[in-house]
């Protein structure tokens, strides 16, 4: 039997469904609820209980004492409905209020998706998750002190692992260990949420996505979390690639055009049957007006850059609707 939890103070409601706790419903229904280790250890999902009943779950005693369940306190992570619930906690809505935070990751599996593109599996430790917004990025810390960052290619409603999508740069020190060197089960240390590349929830408009390379990783994020929220505003998906072999989880896009999502390919430096040239070129050719769009792109300077002038001086994109992550070799800003 199901149960539905309303959040106070923003009247959010939505359902739960079997086992699930507060936090897993909430989490799968697109509302960013508190949390940091999901196992009952950190308090750091504690919210309050105003009108029903729950199952308090396991727990550390040090998260959650005797007086604060009196007082009608729960840990959401592990909490479960026995009725309707009103419930009081604070949501997650912009990044100051996400932590940001260096954990050890072990690499759980590593999946190799085109010649020169790895997508990594990383598993945080049994009582740690990262609380992060789709779009965002981490930094993989290294023994040299330089950092390299990649974007998360998973939404948070899908947080069993974090995912990466890695390129093998040639003359790259880390991405040669990752193709040469790297195993299941060698052990990362990670920081992060970083970057404020994430989908902006308070609009109405129509979405592009441009995308060139592995810049594919964080609108995969974005897009799997906009359809998981249910967002209703038409999305265009641009991804442009240098040949026809570096598209790659193809499977995953089909599915998205099956919810609505109109994707376009862009082969730059091949002949094939699809579009060719520059992604950006794709958008400028079939949208003659983005007034009314927001445009989020990913990937090399050149593309977002390009992208940006070009949207911005010609098809009168403003230019508070284009947010941006641009790939480069060096730690981000």
């Amino acid at each position: 039997m199901g149960f539905s939890t309303t959040i106070k103070p923003s009247n959010h409601c939505y359902p739960t469904e079997g086992d699930e706790t507060i936090l897993e419903a909430g989490l799968k229904h697109g509302y960013n609820l508190p949390y940091s280790c999901r196992d009952g250890v950190c308090g750091a999902c504690k919210g309050k209980i105003l009108q029903g009943e729950v199952d308090y779950g396991e727990y550390q005693p040090f998260a959650l004492s005797e007086e604060e369940k009196a007082a009608g306190m729960a840990l959401f992570c592990r909490a479960r409905p026995k009725s309707d619930l009103v419930i009081e906690c604070n949501e997650v809505s912009s990044l100051k209020d996400i932590p940001v935070k260096t954990l050890p990751c072990r690499v759980q599996k590593m999946e190799r998706v085109a010649d020169d593109v790895m997508v990594l599996s990383l598993k945080l430790p049994a009582n740690e998750r990262m609380q992060f917004l789709a779009g965002q990025y981490i930094d993989i810390l290294q023994k040299d002190d330089k950092p390299r960052s990649f974007s998360l290619a998973n939404a948070p409603h899908d947080d069993e692992y974090l995912q990466l999508h890695v390129r093998n740069i040639p003359g790259g020190a880390f991405t040669q260990h990752v193709f040469n060197e790297m195993k299941e089960r060698d052990i990362l240390r990670i920081k992060g949420p970083l970057g404020s590349f994430f989908l902006r929830e308070d609009s109405d408009k129509s979405i592009v996505f441009v995308a060139s390379g592995t810049g594919f990783a964080p609108v995969k994020a974005i897009i799997e979390h906009a359809l998981q929220i249910g967002v209703q505003r038409p999305m265009f998906f641009y991804w442009g690639v240098r040949r026809q072999a570096d598209l790659y989880m193809l499977d995953t896009v089909r599915e998205w055009e099956a919810r609505g999502i109109k994707f376009t390919p862009v082969v730059s430096d091949e002949p094939w049957p699809g579009r060719g040239g520059f992604v950006h070129q794709a958008v400028l050719e079939d949208f003659a007006d983005l007034s009314g769009y927001q445009v989020y792109a990913c990937g090399a300077p050149v593309v977002v850059e390009s992208a940006h002038r070009e949207f911005t001086t010609t098809r009168g994109l403003p230019s508070e609707d284009f947010f941006s992550d641009a790939f480069t070799f060096v730690p981000k800003a």
